[in-house]
């Protein structure tokens, strides 16, 4: 009799062993759960990384912003306070008054001029450039109105000219309430007249103009002399021997500059001693560090370093003007005649530009070499 194996062994046959076991409904869930939370540690994991790398700009962006805010704050502080400097609030009418500005065709100049031609004054632009004076004139009627705003050629370099341009005006010209020595350079050479060319324009010149513009200033009385000088004089030094010999260099010339400057104070301290009783009075200014073709001379491989810091930090040609026109226009400051002015304020101005005898002596020398003395 034969037996099969599943008569005598009763239990799982070999297939059913090897088959895999049905998972139990409890085990899958636990499978679901565990899946699940590892893709979402995973997506947690890669949000907070995304976030991080979003955050991380953000947050150096606004360290930035606020650096930048902190130093626009602070700029707008020193401009204000600083930079940009006093206005003159005088509404002086001038109606009826003449005035001449030398270098009237650009810079501090030409917005003095713009002020005054609308203040209803005769205004004069005296000037080298015949086309780029006539181009201020334009410019100046148009903006003001007013067409009494006229050009002569005057080249403070040359004494002839100086001479000839005093000659046409109190030729034309019946009368003078205000002139306002403003031209200037800040480097040169040697021109005809043999002197350094920075002191010749910058004060031989406006010397000698004044001096033979100076009866028509007292005959037009109450009148006005302005003088443009510079806070550069605190580095001046007036040495009789050298003060007109032509220099070369970057800082000769600079040095130059600012004694010519000292000069142009001194000699506001001297004419006032000497217009005391005339009803006409002078004044010497400062009109802050300005951006203006005065700097024109700087070397080229300075400009990159030079040209952000002008215009950041030095005043614009308007805000330069009100000093000037301060002086020309505010009643009640005749007491102050041969003073110096800086940010429409009377300031005293370093010792050396304080010295009468070195001013009385400028004077002479000054006379001498424009030919007034022998």
């Amino acid at each position: 009799m034969q037996c099969e194996a599943s008569d005598l062994c009763p239990g799982p046959s070999l297939t059913q062993v090897l088959a895999p076991a049905p998972a139990r409904p409890g085990a899958q869930l636990g499978q679901v759960n565990l899946a699940a939370g590892g893709a979402c540690e995973l997506a947690a994991a890669k949000g907070n990384l995304l976030l991080t790398l979003f955050a991380a700009p953000q947050k150096a962006m606004a360290t930035v912003l606020l650096v930048l805010g902190l130093l626009l704050g602070l700029y707008a502080l020193l401009y204000y306070n600083c930079i940009k400097g006093a206005k003159c609030r005088a509404q002086t009418s001038l109606r009826g008054k003449t005035v001449v500005i030398t270098g009237g065709n650009t810079g501090i100049g030409k917005m003095t001029a713009l002020d005054l031609a609308r203040r209803r004054a005769r205004v004069i632009l005296a000037c080298r450039s015949r086309a780029r004076g006539e181009a201020a004139v334009y410019d100046i009627r148009r903006e003001s109105g007013n067409n009494e705003v006229l050009f002569m050629s005057l080249d403070l370099a040359s004494l002839d000219s100086v001479r000839a341009f005093a000659e046409t005006f109190l030729r034309s010209e019946p009368r003078l309430d205000i002139l306002i020595n403003n031209a200037g350079v800040g480097a040169g050479g040697r021109k005809k007249d043999g002197f350094n060319l920075v002191f010749q324009v910058n004060h031989l010149g406006h010397f000698l103009l004044t001096h033979l513009l100076l009866e028509r200033l007292k005959l037009s009385a109450p009148s006005r002399v302005v003088i443009v000088a510079s806070n550069a004089h605190r580095s001046g030094k007036i040495d009789f021997e050298t003060l007109h010999k032509p220099v070369e260099g970057i800082l000769q010339n600079f040095q130059a500059y600012c004694t010519s400057k000292l000069a142009n104070i001194l000699y506001a301290r001297e004419l006032a001693n000497k217009l005391e009783g005339t009803d006409v009075t002078c004044y010497a200014v400062h009109p802050g560090v300005v951006n203006t073709e005065l700097f024109r001379y700087i070397p080229i491989w300075l400009w990159p370093f030079f040209f952000p810091i002008s215009w950041l930090f030095f005043r614009d040609p308007t805000d330069g003007a009100q000093t000037s026109i301060y002086c020309a226009t505010q009643e009640g400051i005749e007491m102050f005649s041969g003073r110096y002015f800086v940010d429409c304020r009377v300031q005293d101005p370093r010792p050396q530009a304080r010295d009468d005898a070195v001013a009385k002596k400028l004077w002479e020398v000054s006379e001498r070499m424009v030919g007034l003395a022998a």
